[in-house]
C-alpha cells in the first residue's frame, strides 16, 4: 500500500506544493467511505437476513436494538487511524490530532454499542424469563451502562489530551468526596432497586396508590432511577425509585393475589323508621323466600324466650319482639349470600355502626369474586340498587338530607295553611 502510494501519488505530484498530501487525504477519506459502504450496504443486510430467518430471538433482539449497526460505524474510524499514517507530508500535530480523535470516537462507538447490547438483553430476559416480572433487571443493567460511560469518558479525555487513562483515575481516586455527591440519586436508586427486588415489592403490573407523588394506577416500567406509573386518567407519574423506600405507598397487588375484592359501604337509616313489626307484616314478609327460614327460627326463639318471661310472671313489656330493621339486616345478609358475585369464601356480613346525626348506618361488609375494577363497581351498584329499592317494604327510610326543592315545598305549603283556614265556612251552633 505504501509502495503504491509513493510510486502513483507522490512521485508525479512532487513539483506541486501540498498537492500530493490533499490527493491522500482525499483517497483516505474515499476509502473510508467504500468500508462504510460495504458495512452498512453488504454486511449488515446479510446479517439482518440471516437473523430473520433465525429462529431464536436473540439476534431479532440484538438487531432490532441496532447493536451491530452503532459497531458498523467504528469501521471507518478504524480506516482513519490506521491510514493517516501513510499520508505524505502531513505535519506532525495533524497526525496526532486525527488519531487521538478517532480513538476517542472509537471508545465513544463501542460504549454505546455495548449500552444497546444491554437494552438487547433486557428485552430477551422479559420475553424468555418467567421472573421477568417478579425480578426486573433494568435498573442493574442502567447501573452498569453507568460504569460503562463512565469508562468510555475516561478514555475518550485520554485520547483527546494525549494521557494515559491511568493519570485520569489517579485524578478521580482525589474527587471521591465531589463523585459522591454528583452520583448521590444513583446510590439512593440502586439501593432502593435492590431493596424493592428483594423483598418483591413492587412489580410491573401492579396497581400502588402514593398520593404524595399523585400516583394513583398500574406501574408500567421501573429503572434504575425512576419507576413509572400510569394513572387511571392516563397520565404518566415519574417517582425516584428511592421515594418508594422512604415513604409509604400502597401497592393493591395482594387484593389481587387473594382473589376478592372488598366492598364496603353502608347504608343511612332514618332511625324515625325503625319499629316492631306485628304479625301481620311478619307474615307478608314471609313473600321474600330468602328469609322464610330466618322468619321460622325467630319466631320459635322469640315464643320461647317469652313462654319463659310469662311463667316466671313478668309483664308483657319485657317481651322480645321482632324489628323491620333487623329483619332487613337478616334479609340483607342472605341476599349477599345468595348472590353469584359475591366471594362466598371470604368474610360476609352486614352490621351496624355506631348512629350518628345522618343517621343509622347499616354497612354490607363483603369481597366481589372479581377484583377487576368495571365489574366490581358494577356488583356494588347492582347490590345496592337492589337494597335501596327493597326498603320500603321493610317500612324503612333512607336518611337523606331535605334538598332545595323539598324545603321550597314545605315552606309553601306553610304559606297556603293559613290562607286555608281563612277560606273555610264559619260553622255555628
Amino acid at each position: 500500500m505504501q509502495d503504491f502510494i509513493e510510486t502513483n501519488l507522490v512521485r508525479p505530484l512532487a513539483g506541486i506544493p501540498y498537492a500530493s498530501t490533499v490527493v491522500a487525504l482525499l483517497v483516505l477519506a474515499l476509502v473510508a467511505w467504500i468500508a462504510n459502504w460495504l458495512t452498512r450496504r453488504v454486511l449488515l443486510v446479510v446479517v439482518g437476513r440471516l437473523a430473520k430467518a433465525s429462529p431464536t430471538k436473540w439476534d431479532d433482539a440484538i438487531m432490532g436494538r441496532r447493536v451491530l449497526a452503532r459497531l458498523a460505524n467504528v469501521v471507518p474510524a478504524l480506516v482513519v487511524l490506521g491510514g493517516i499514517a501513510l499520508v505524505p507530508g502531513i505535519p506532525a500535530w495533524l497526525d496526532l490530532v486525527v488519531r487521538n480523535v478517532a480513538l476517542a470516537y472509537v471508545a465513544l462507538t463501542v460504549a454505546m454499542a455495548i449500552g444497546n447490547l444491554l437494552n438487547a438483553l433486557n428485552d430477551i430476559y422479559e420475553q424468555t424469563s418467567r421472573h421477568a416480572v417478579q425480578r426486573p433487571i433494568k435498573g442493574y443493567l442502567q447501573l452498569v451502562k453507568i460504569g460503562i460511560y463512565i469508562i468510555a469518558a475516561v478514555l475518550m479525555i485520554a485520547s483527546l489530551v494525549g494521557k494515559s487513562p491511568l493519570v485520569l483515575l489517579t485524578g478521580l481516586g482525589a474527587m471521591t468526596a465531589v463523585l459522591m455527591l454528583v452520583f448521590k440519586d444513583t446510590i439512593l436508586s440502586l439501593v432502593a432497586s435492590v431493596q424493592l427486588s428483594s423483598n418483591d415489592m413492587l412489580r410491573v403490573g401492579d396497581w400502588i396508590e402514593m398520593p404524595s407523588q399523585n400516583a394513583d394506577g398500574d406501574v408500567i416500567d421501573i429503572s434504575l432511577h425512576t419507576v413509572k406509573v400510569q394513572n387511571w386518567d392516563k397520565t404518566i407519574s415519574t417517582i425516584p425509585t428511592w421515594t418508594l423506600i422512604s415513604e409509604s405507598y400502597r401497592n393493591w397487588r395482594g387484593m389481587t393475589d387473594f382473589g376478592g375484592r372488598r366492598i364496603k359501604r353502608a347504608l343511612l337509616i332514618d332511625q324515625t323508621s325503625v319499629r316492631f313489626l306485628d304479625a301481620e307484616e311478619r307474615q307478608r314478609l314471609r313473600r321474600f323466600a330468602l328469609i322464610d327460614g330466618y322468619l321460622d327460627r325467630q319466631k320459635a326463639e322469640l315464643a320461647d324466650y317469652n313462654a319463659k318471661l310469662e311463667a316466671a310472671g313478668k309483664d308483657p313489656v319485657n317481651n322480645r319482639r321482632a324489628t323491620n330493621l333487623g329483619t332487613f339486616r337478616a334479609y340483607m345478609t342472605a341476599y349477599l349470600q345468595a348472590h353469584p358475585g359475591v366471594a362466598h369464601d371470604m368474610t360476609l356480613m352486614v352490621r351496624q355502626l355506631d348512629p350518628t346525626p345522618t343517621g343509622l348506618p347499616l354497612e354490607v361488609y363483603c369481597f366481589s369474586a372479581n377484583v377487576n375494577w368495571v365489574p366490581y363497581e358494577n356488583l356494588a351498584g347492582d347490590i345496592f340498587d337492589h337494597l335501596l329499592a327493597v326498603m320500603p317494604e321493610f317500612g324503612l327510610r333512607v336518611f337523606q338530607q331535605p334538598s332545595g326543592a323539598e324545603l321550597s315545598t314545605a315552606l309553601a305549603n306553610l304559606r297556603l295553611a293559613p290562607a286555608a283556614q281563612d277560606a273555610a265556612p264559619a260553622t255555628g251552633d
